[in-house]
């Protein structure tokens, strides 16, 4: 396994990659860390999954999804991936997209098992995480520096092969795309989210900017993150 593939360059939809690469027919899915639910809704709306339980651990998104009445097939619950409230081997799939270096590191490992305990045997993982790589990565971690975080959410997963709680199925590089219309844009959706309390001193504020401005164009600043998914299968 490996945490990088600096050679590849191909830029796809992750969403839509998923959709070819995984078994979605008629299954229950759960996703780990659903955030404001965007692909929890494109995946509902295909109507070939069973049923989608959607966990989110921060309460004020959470509370924000509760007001979703639009998904029939989609039951929102709090909680985080180190404690699923759910029945052994009750799923299908389980999905992650971008969460699991948000785990506590000491969790990790447990977030990791209890993945394994929910899944069917021979279901599916599908554990997405940014590289710690690119320019907007660079701006990142001037206030949210995550290498560390990322290197131990790797590691956990390979451990979790190691030891025979999955097997490597493949794993997938590519890049994704993110565009901002404006430095004010950056700020609201990257700076001042909820599931973080970034404090920025007015002198590390500025060099945010400073550090961001130059890639704006009339068009705004867009930006390529190197992403890698592991795809996990529990043995049968």
């Amino acid at each position: 396994m490996k945490i990088s593939d600096p050679a590849q360059t191909t830029l796809c939809n992750e969403v839509k990659l998923m959709l070819a690469e995984l078994p979605f027919d008629g299954a229950r899915v759960l996703e780990l860390g659903c955030g404001k639910a965007d692909k929890t809704r494109t995946l509902a709306e295909t109507g070939r999954v069973k049923e989608i339980v959607a966990l989110e651990v921060d309460t004020i998104q959470h509370a924000c999804n509760l007001q979703v009445t639009n998904l029939p097939n989609v039951q929102f619950r709090q909680g985080g991936a180190e404690a699923i409230p759910a029945e052994d081997g009750s799923f299908d799939i389980v999905m992650m997209f971008k969460s699991l270096h948000h785990v506590p590191v000491d969790q990790m490992d447990q977030a990791l098992s209890e993945i394994a305990r929910v899944l069917k045997p021979g279901g599916v993982a599908w554990i997405s995480e940014p590289v710690f790589a690119g320019d907007l990565n660079d701006i990142m971690r001037l206030f949210h520096d995550e290498k560390v975080v990322r290197e131990a959410a790797f590691a956990a997963v390979c451990k979790s092969v190691d030891d025979g709680r999955f097997t490597l199925e493949k794993q997938l590089f590519f890049n994704t795309r993110s565009q901002f219309d404006s430095f004010e844009q950056f700020e609201a959706r990257m700076i001042r989210v909820t599931h973080s309390n970034h404090q920025l001193s007015p002198a590390l504020y500025q060099q945010v900017k400073e550090k961001f401005t130059p890639y704006l164009t009339s068009e705004g600043a867009t930006f390529q993150n190197p992403q890698r998914v592991d795809v996990l299968r529990k043995p049968d």
